[in-house]
């Protein structure tokens, strides 16, 4: 990745309970440890980085916030260096709704995303991973994120969507713009806002004169609550909304689930002579590996878990955190890939819990199913090194492995 794909630096952090920042290098790279360390010290802490942010680090702050509409809005929901003005433009309904506006929004998304659904879309998905695999099983190493788990949720939602898989490049650029590079260059946020509703746009006049039956035609069909169609500025939210929440999220899942596994032979052996264990499995690396942190703006003062926090700042709505505060979860720092009782936030809390999460649990498990089936055998490539997104979605983007003896 050349030096202009990657976020502009911040000074580095040199006190992380008064001066946190979710894009240094050292949270990209190993964030459970500072984590660790600020939950012992309270349940809430702030920087005065990216115009003044609060982090809670406890599951019971987390809760408390993503279930408080009155005092954090959902308007922003990426913690940047700039806070530009919200518009229809850069509105993505539901996830950026506050009540009332946020439950027809959501529920308007919800059927396409049901698990009758997803067992629909499962064939098509399992043989995308499959197709994948096809293409390196012969090879002795692989870079398993740019050969295999960064293509399984964009080629599925392109799927859903009725839109080229072949378009997957575009996706992906779009969303390390979006999410990664856009929190410190408003520019290249923007682009890439602009590039994606252009894009979109252009699908949604096609099918006025030629429908079609994906969740395009869908959105384009759907009625707001007052009977009306809804307006093309929301359907292309949704749209983008569904683009970049459908990919990066799962992506970054598969690949942290498989570098787990890679360095886990006693968990990757288990699933293999247990793959009914797989689904559990699953709820657990979504736990220890969470790759979704949200945000929210303070709209007005309040305490949380008797901290006070102050209208004007942002929240880093770390679910990822809350899912490794040991209060909740016995052996938080440790992967039990049977663990039984999991009632982890991977997919958020409150009214924004994640419309896809049906989608995700099916991707995931599909893919760790094919992998396993036809590669049981492999391990991280020392040679190799993994590298990781920084930002609001954290995940394995170079994931070397080596490969053994394929079935």
């Amino acid at each position: 990745m050349s030096d202009a794909s990657l976020p502009a630096a911040h000074p580095p952090v040199t006190d992380w309970f008064h001066d946190f920042d979710h894009t240094d290098p050292q949270w990209t790279e190993d964030p459970f440890p500072i984590w660790d360390q600020l939950r012992a010290a309270s349940p809430v802490v702030h920087t005065k980085r990216f115009l003044g942010c609060y982090l809670p680090t406890t599951y019971e702050a987390v809760r408390e916030i993503a279930n408080d509409t009155t005092h954090f809005s959902s308007r922003r929901i990426i913690v940047r260096d700039v806070r530009p003005e919200i518009t229809s433009k850069n509105a993505a309904p539901p996830i950026t709704s506050d009540p009332p506006v946020h439950k027809p929004a959501k529920q308007l998304l919800l059927p396409p995303f049901t698990p009758d659904a997803m067992k629909k879309l499962e064939p098509r998905v399992r043989a995308i991973c499959n197709e994948l695999i096809d293409d390196f099983i012969a090879e002795k190493s692989v870079d398993a994120a740019a050969r295999y788990t960064k293509h399984i949720p964009v080629r599925a939602i392109a799927h859903m969507l009725g839109i080229p898989e072949s378009d997957s490049d575009l996706f992906i650029n779009w969303i390390h713009m979006i999410l990664e590079l856009g929190i410190k260059d408003e520019t290249k946020l923007l682009q890439a806002v602009e590039e994606m509703s252009a894009y979109f746009s252009g699908h949604i006049e096609a099918r006025k004169t030629k429908p079609t039956d994906d969740l395009i035609s869908y959105l384009m069909n759907a009625r707001d609550k007052d009977g009306n169609p809804l307006e093309d500025s929301h359907a292309v939210g949704s749209l983008r909304l569904l683009l970049i929440a459908g990919i990066d999220t799962t992506w970054s899942a598969i690949g942290s689930s498989l570098w787990h596994l890679a360095k886990t032979p006693a968990d990757r052996e288990r699933l293999i002579a247990e793959p009914g264990l797989i689904p559990i499995a699953v709820e657990e690396l979504l736990r220890a590996y969470s790759p979704v942190t949200m945000a929210r703006e303070v709209v007005q003062d309040t305490t949380i878990s008797g901290c006070p926090v102050k209208a004007g700042n942002m929240v880093l709505l770390s679910f990822p955190a809350a899912n490794r505060d040991p209060k909740m979860f016995p052996d938080a720092d440790k992967v039990v890939i049977d663990r039984r009782e999991n009632r982890h936030a991977a997919f958020g809390l409150g009214i924004h819990r994640c419309v896809g999460s049906n989608l995700a649990r099916m991707e995931m498990q599909v893919a760790l199913e094919e992998w396993l089936r036809r590669i049981p055998d492999f391990a991280l490539d020392p040679a190799g090194t993994v590298t990781w997104s920084q930002g609001t979605v954290r995940g394995p983007r170079q994931l070397p492995f080596l490969l053994g003896k394929a079935m």
